[in-house]
């Protein structure tokens, strides 16, 4: 029984996938990089000085105090 052409010669098989059917081929190499950008963009951007911003506050902030209210805009 042989084996497959990829486990006997990969980069061959790779070489022929690359000429043959290069949609599949880079569409699996630029799959194949998510992964690995997870891994290092993080401290990249940290280095170049990328800082996650704050969170945006999800609720108004109350004064303290009285409220004051506008004068001036009352119909008469």
């Amino acid at each position: 029984m042989s084996t497959p052409q990829f486990w006997s010669t990969p980069l061959r098989y790779i070489r022929w996938a690359s000429h043959e059917k290069p949609a599949i081929f880079f569409s699996l190499v630029i799959g194949s990089m998510g992964p690995v950008a997870l891994v290092t963009l993080p401290p990249i951007r940290r280095y170049f000085g990328d800082v996650t911003p704050e969170q945006v506050p999800l609720t108004y902030p109350i004064p303290s105090g009285p409220r004051v209210i506008p004068q001036g805009y009352d119909d008469q």
